[in-house]
């Protein structure tokens, strides 16, 4: 049976239809193109890392673009770095002078982003990191670039994380206020304390249950994702950089779940990184989440000069040409009870089940339990038919012709594979074939 996940505090109905978002990690840490990670990984103190921030300049940043770019691709939400580990806010807080309103470029970015994306159709979403390398009340830690620092406990001792945490809620506050409604908070992240000499931060340093309250209080609706170091109040699980082996369980039951994948090794805007998936991967990936009951959120780290890198916008095209022709084997679909044939997934809607082949296979693909239960079947982009063959179990195969396997349906395709990255075949399952939900 299918798994069925229970309901959540907030609105996931319209999420685990969309099945595919846009995720944006953009700050200063595009000027270094050396990962968004680079002030930590190079222990660059406040000094040192201000040459970005004094040499922010966007001038080619055009967030319709953008929006038009994640649509064409058909991706229904995005979700944006309001703020990174590094402390640096893409809008005009009230609450820092370290924001992109004091760079060069002048101007807030979030609030031209977020109408260019709601212009498109696509739902809003604000990642906001838990972790801050440049406010002065943020304790230094095991993460933190001054971890190495010969007067790290001297520093410290004039650092109080209840302050910060302030900080924290006020940001968080503002955001889902000024831009409400938002339709997804993604905190990022937590690392409590567990292992000799580590010193991390968990659901006590970002005052959790209160931040929890007064997101649930300002946006009832708003799906949160699960990085608050909390045992319930989350709506989604949020692998990373990894593909789950089936659908993500919590305590044995189904949950719903985002895969959070890049382009490449990066999440920001790295020159140098050469990794890059194929368009053949990534929809791959994107079909294989599905078929598990998950969404896949993709993302693209634009350049300092606020562009996305030609190699996400060439993916990008390519996604978009095979979701023209195959975007109902996505939306609203989740996995299936019926097991696929290898080097292929399963997704299914209703009395809709389809099947993407990731290899293409010679003439025939036999489908397990499925004899006698499917009514039609086509190759998805082009509604040509596929032929059903109900092959005799009882008859010995000869030369030319297939003996059948009890249970097993037997598709006659073309030799040639269908020019598409990924072939689908859709297949209309009789009423009393469709299998039930746990």
């Amino acid at each position: 049976m299918i798994p069925q996940p229970k309901p959540t505090p907030g609105d996931t109905s319209w999420f685990t239809k969309a099945r595919f978002g846009l995720f944006i990690h953009w700050g200063i840490y595009a000027l270094p193109a050396r990962h968004e990670w680079v002030k930590q990984r190079e222990e660059l103190a406040d000094e040192a890392y201000d040459v970005y921030f004094r040499h922010f300049e966007p001038d080619l940043y055009d967030p319709k673009l953008w929006a038009k770019a994640a649509a064409e691709a058909g991706m229904k939400y995005f979700v944006v770095t309001t703020k990174h580990h590094d402390g640096f806010c893409l809008w005009d807080s009230q609450f820092t002078d370290y924001k992109a309103t004091n760079t060069p470029y002048g101007h807030d970015l979030l609030q031209p982003m977020v109408a260019a994306f709601r212009e498109q159709g696509l739902r809003v979403g604000f990642y906001h990191s838990l972790l801050d390398w440049h406010h002065p009340e943020f304790p230094i830690d095991g993460f933190h670039p001054l971890r190495n620092h010969p007067e790290r406990e001297k520093l410290n001792a004039k650092r109080d994380i209840r302050r910060y945490a302030e900080y924290l809620h006020n940001q968080s506050r503002e955001l889902l206020t000024e831009f409400s409604p938002v339709d997804i908070m993604w905190f990022d992240f937590s690392y409590p304390s567990g292992r000799p000499g580590w010193v991390g931060k968990g659901r006590d340093d970002w005052q959790s249950e209160k931040l929890l309250k007064l997101v649930r209080e300002l946006a009832p609706d708003v799906i949160l994702n699960d990085r608050l170091d909390l045992d319930e109040g989350w709506d989604i699980k949020t692998p990373e950089q990894y593909q789950p082996r089936e659908w993500l369980r919590v305590n044995g039951e189904p949950v719903i779940w985002e895969a959070c994948q890049t382009f490449s090794g990066s999440w920001g805007y790295h020159r140098d990184e050469a990794s890059w998936k194929s368009l053949e991967q990534l929809i791959g990936m994107l079909v294989d989440t599905v078929s598990k009951g998950g969404n896949l959120l993709l993302n693209v780290g634009p350049t300092g000069r606020g562009e996305f890198d030609e190699r996400a916008l060439e993916r990008l095209m390519g996604i978009g040409r095979w979701m023209r022709l195959h975007s109902r084997s996505i939306y609203g679909c989740t996995a299936s009870a019926f097991t696929p044939p290898p080097d292929c997934r399963y997704t299914q809607n209703g009395n809709r089940l389809y099947l993407h082949l990731l290899h293409w296979p010679y003439r025939h693909v036999h489908l397990e339990g499925l004899a006698g239960r499917v009514a039609y079947a086509q190759l998805l982009n082009d509604a040509s038919e596929v032929r059903m063959l109900e092959l005799d179990p009882q008859q010995p195969a000869q030369n030319i012709t297939m003996s059948g396997q009890a249970g097993v349906l037997t598709l006659e395709l073309p030799v040639l594979k269908p020019n598409v990255t990924v072939p689908v075949i859709e297949l209309f399952l009789k009423e009393d074939a469709i299998p039930e939900t746990l």
